[in-house]
């Protein structure tokens, strides 16, 4: 409300001033309230950033920005003169807002950063905890303080984002492709929304599906399964079916993440310029022969960009893994068993009332930390992947 006034009493300050002094103004009546407007904004957003940082009153705050933000308009007001370029100066101060912006960005992942390095420091200086045993550890049972060997839960965590990725990644862009070339427009007009709808089903309600629907089959094919394989075996089991698994999460999630890649991959597909479309079809290819050897190559760095969008929000997935795969630290490659990932175990670590003095809180720090390195390997090497082929394609 402040900021609105302000705005107001910046116009209507710039127009009896044009009036008083017969002199037209230099700018447009509007760059004279944006100016105010930006008066009273600035400083009270600088003020709330320095009041979130350091323990102030919450009654002081809740004083003294209103008061900050009148001031600030009152001073912006009295600066308006009709001959000043108030254009100049509103862009100025936009200039400042946005670098203050992007710098309040920067600082908040250097502060993360910083948060991890400091807590995994502290966990790996503890007793009873060595950093070979957290990187090469087969066994994790963090809530004991027993075991901390990491290897289970990055295992599980990559295990299910491997099997989301088989069902997301040929799906959602065999959908991009049949969406961007094939389908009409009424098609489109439909289609596109209907798939977009998955992107906005809570994950809760995912998982609930997962649960209720999805485990009991995933548990009857491993346990058909398992009939088929016994005979082979000398009648001894081979597969253990168990009520959660990772491959009812896997499945579950592929599905979840399909919008993300879908939705992702039409927007690139139709960025290929119309030109190499119709030359290609021009010079006597078919429309499949179109999309393999032209669209898809210019294509690819989208692409790949689309695809590392599903594996992070693969990988950073809690509710479906929690109610579909499980929360057992369990190193296995059968799909049939209960499995559990990092997110999970940081949620259970992070739960209830935690201390952090004691390894058991500060190995979920350790894990984060863990999951963010070689979450920005992936992210370097897919960078070079995509570098690599833009400039293969870029004559084109």
């Amino acid at each position: 409300m402040i900021v609105f006034t302000a705005f107001l009493a910046g116009r209507l300050q710039a127009a009896r001033l044009s009036r008083v002094h017969s002199r037209q103004l230099s700018s447009l009546s509007v760059y004279y309230g944006w100016y105010c407007a930006l008066g009273a904004l600035a400083p009270t957003m600088l003020a709330g950033l320095i009041a979130w940082f350091f323990p102030i009153r919450p009654d002081v705050v809740a004083v003294g920005l209103p008061l900050i933000a009148v001031a600030g308009a009152i001073y912006t007001c009295m600066q308006i003169r009709p001959e000043v370029s108030m254009q100049l100066r509103v862009e100025r101060l936009i200039k400042w807002m946005l670098m203050a912006s992007g710098g309040v960005a920067v600082l908040t992942t250097f502060g993360i950063v910083l948060s991890l390095i400091f807590e995994t420091a502290r966990f790996f200086a503890s007793d009873g905890v060595s950093a070979s045993e957290f990187f090469f550890g087969l066994e994790w049972s963090a809530q004991t303080s027993a075991a901390f060997g990491a290897v289970p839960l990055f295992f599980g965590t990559f295990f299910i984002a491997f099997i989301a990725l088989l069902i997301a990644a040929p799906v959602g862009l065999f959908c991009a492709i049949y969406l961007s070339e094939y389908a009409s427009p009424r098609q489109r007009r439909v289609l596109k929304p209907v798939l977009e709808i998955l992107a906005g089903i809570p994950t809760v309600v995912y998982g609930f599906f997962a649960i209720l629907v999805v485990a009991p089959l995933v548990r009857q094919l491993g346990l058909a399964v398992n009939d088929v394989l016994r005979p082979l075996n000398g009648g001894m089991d081979v597969l253990t079916a168990q009520p959660k698994s990772a491959l009812a999460a896997g499945l579950v999630m592929g599905i979840m993440i399909i919008p993300f890649v879908s939705s992702l991959s039409d927007d690139v597909l139709r960025t290929v310029p119309k030109k190499l479309k119709n030359g290609a079809l021009g010079v006597g290819a078919t429309r499949a022969e179109m999309m393999k050897h032209i669209v898809l190559p210019v294509a690819f760095p989208g692409l790949m960009a689309a695809m590392l969008l599903a594996t992070s929000r693969a990988i950073g997935e809690t509710m479906i893994v929690v109610m579909a795969a499980g929360e057992r630290a369990n190193l296995t490659a059968n799909p049939f068993e209960d499995i559990t990932t990092v997110t999970v175990q940081i949620v259970a670590l992070m739960t209830g009332d935690p201390e952090f003095d004691n390894p058991r809180t500060l190995s979920a720090f350790a894990l984060g930390a863990a999951l963010f390195v070689v979450t920005l390997f992936f992210n370097f090497v897919s960078q070079w992947i995509v570098d690599r082929q833009r400039k293969r394609y870029a004559g084109l």
